[in-house]
């Protein structure tokens, strides 16, 4: 448990927001050299991404993860410095923490435990590693995706060590996320002075409506695996911060998490819609963060749940709910692609901390898969 705490503890003292890797991939890389594995760096941008690799044959199995977090938020609202990693009551807190150093750190502790246990093997383990994925993901994961389909460098299996679980260790595992779509709407009126609203056109007012309307519409009723779509509105902007102007323009961004059952393009035509329905003046500029994804339950997940029945004690639910993930840039490759990892509840949140007794049993996790593929 020493080195594993100590790892987890030296990933977290590295202030490494998004996209910035800190120095966490330079410790990590020196471990797996150690091992034996070939390392590639693909800087992109701002961003720093790992591909490490040790053997040549098949079946490769790939461990994903990143090192960049989210900003801490009010540092004067942490119980103990966010980048000072503390040990209370049984849990370790820092940014970071579950979301996701602790993976990062027990994917190579299980790594240097199966290479030291197994000096010959039926397969080849990689690391991919990205410091922009809560971030501009555009600068991650992808790039070394595209550099691996260039040589035609296939992954078969590929746990994401994202967290995965909700109240305890392994009772999740993802096999499939929903689809991420973001929009940016301005909606325009025309501003002027309160008292006279007849020379104006208030851009809040014109909108209350139509958000209501995106709000409360049902999208889909779901598919196979996956929850029906939502709509979720994260900002809204308006007005100069003057009481006694009325707002000439809102702006406002909402995100769709979507299942198979509605493509982008549907969902884009239907805000349209909606939008010129309500006769506004207005303009929106579509992100797409990802399409959906499902790994349909095979020889991955099959061992995934054995190894954690076995371990644990506890039988997984296979879920394609939650966020998005990288996971979501390997599984159109053509791998069978899970996340497994440690609690989600304290993540991006003040006070982020993962259960101690975790790290150990997620190492062993780990490494059984590894045992069980190759």
């Amino acid at each position: 448990m020493g080195d594993l705490l100590e790892l987890t503890k030296e990933l977290i003292r590295k202030p490494s927001i998004t996209p910035n890797d800190a120095g966490c991939m330079d410790l990590i890389i020196l471990r797996l050299k150690k091992l034996g594995f070939s390392i590639e760096l693909f800087p992109a941008g701002a961003a720093q991404n790992l591909w490490a690799r040790f053997g040549t044959q098949k079946p490769l199995v790939c461990f994903l993860g990143h090192t960049d977090v989210v900003p801490t938020g009010p540092i004067d609202k942490w119980t103990s410095p966010p980048f000072s990693p503390e040990i209370r009551d049984g849990y370790l807190y820092g940014r970071g923490a579950c979301d996701m150093k602790a993976g990062v750190a027990a994917i190579i502790v299980a790594i240097e435990n199966y290479v030291r246990n197994n000096p010959t093997s039926n397969g080849s383990i990689a690391v991919l590693l990205s410091s922009s994925e809560e971030g501009d993901s555009s600068i991650g994961t992808p790039v070394v995706v595209a550099a691996l389909e260039k040589r035609h460098e296939k992954i078969d299996y590929c746990i994401t060590a994202e967290p995965s679980s909700d109240k305890c260790l392994g009772d999740i595992i993802r096999n499939g996320r929903r689809g991420s779509l973001n929009a940016k709407l301005i909606i325009y009126g025309k501003q002027g002075h309160v008292a006279f609203p007849h020379n104006a056109d208030n851009a809040i007012h014109k909108s209350l409506a139509v958000l209501h309307e995106l709000v409360i519409k049902k999208w889909d009723n779901g598919h196979t695996n996956f929850p029906e779509t939502k709509l979720q509105i994260s900002n809204i902007q308006a007005g100069t911060g003057a009481n006694n102007v009325i707002p000439g323009e809102l702006q406002c961004e909402f995100n769709f998490r979507f299942s198979p059952s509605v493509t982008v393009d549907e969902l884009k035509k239907c805000v349209a819609k909606i939008l010129e329905q309500h006769k506004l003046n207005y303009k929106i500029d579509w992100q797409l963060s990802g399409e959906p994804f499902f790994t349909a339950p095979g020889k991955l997940t099959q061992t995934a749940i054995q190894v954690i029945q076995d371990e644990l004690g506890i039988t997984p639910e296979l879920s394609t709910g939650g966020g998005t993930s990288d996971a979501r840039f390997i599984a159109p490759t053509g791998a069978q692609v899970i996340e497994l990892g440690v609690s989600n509840q304290t993540a991006h949140q003040i006070d982020e901390r993962v259960k101690v007794d975790d790290l150990e049993k997620l190492v062993l996790v780990y490494e059984k898969i590894l045992e069980q593929l190759l």
